[in-house]
């Protein structure tokens, strides 16, 4: 593709060529490296653009789904904030089914701490305890995230436009109250192939799940949207993303949630 100049450029093409190389399953370099104006505000934009798309083909708003809320992912990207993007019915992965390979680029796997609401939040000025007490109920959740650059290269503005690599989620089988568990302290094995890749708790997640709920309603809020009462909300990678090859076996074992095994595809 030719670089473009900065008066070709807007939210609306952004989106399209993003969503154009999730149905074409075609990865592509940094949007921002080719159109320096991208930030983030244009890049939610992009992201409100998609999911206009994805309601007009039918798909249902299923919740939403937060990134970067680990400090070390955080580092690794030189910001100091997480991001929110939207999950559809179309994202869902059904418990048992594998990873579906067709419709992704290069998929990798990280193990999370996901709420279901029981009631709307809507920011600005939602503290951690007041979206704690908006909650139905936790679960543990496995997000099979998928970026549209190539090499998962990108800066913050490309990956919100991207809907913060957006891929498919599966939640897992035991759900609690959050008054029965303590979410600081939740803990998690990442395994591909019974080898324990890596393991964090939910302090992980900006230093309690809660937090993060707090931050999509808060940031969400500010967009004018509300999370509403039934929603699904993945609060963010417990641990690094890892790849997961053709034909393994990705497994997330919660302390109190379960366990969540998927196969490669």
């Amino acid at each position: 593709m030719t670089t473009e100049t900065a008066t070709e450029w807007s939210a609306a093409r952004v989106a399209d060529i993003l969503l154009t190389a999730e149905r074409t399953r075609t990865a592509r370099t940094s949007i921002q490296a080719e159109w320096p104006d991208l930030d983030l505000d244009i890049a939610y934009t992009a992201q409100d653009v998609a999911l206009a798309d994805r309601l007009s083909r039918g798909e249902v708003i299923t919740g939403v789904k937060l990134g970067l809320t680990s400090r070390a992912k955080q580092r690794q990207m030189g910001v100091d904030v997480p991001s929110v993007a939207w999950l559809t019915d179309a994202m869902v992965l059904p418990a048992g089914l594998p990873v579906p390979r067709a419709q992704l680029i290069h998929p990798r796997a990280e193990p999370e701490i996901a709420f279901v609401l029981k009631r709307p939040l809507k920011g600005p000025g939602v503290t951690a305890a007041q979206a704690l007490a908006a909650v139905d109920t936790v679960v543990g959740a496995i997000e099979i995230i998928d970026s549209r650059y190539s090499g998962f290269k990108f800066t913050l503005a490309d990956a919100v436009a991207d809907n913060n690599s957006s891929g498919v989620y599966v939640t897992g089988p035991v759900p609690h109250r959050p008054a029965d568990l303590d979410l600081g302290l939740e803990a998690c094995l990442l395994e591909v192939d019974g080898h324990v890749i890596d393991s964090a708790t939910g302090a992980a997640v900006l230093g309690h799940p809660a937090e993060a709920l707090a931050f999509a309603a808060n940031t969400m809020g500010a967009r004018g949207h509300t999370l509403e009462a039934g929603w699904t909300v993945l609060t963010g990678g417990m641990t690094d993303a890892v790849a997961v090859p053709e034909g393994a076996r990705v497994a997330a074992h919660f302390t109190s949630l379960g366990s969540i095994t998927i196969a490669g595809g």
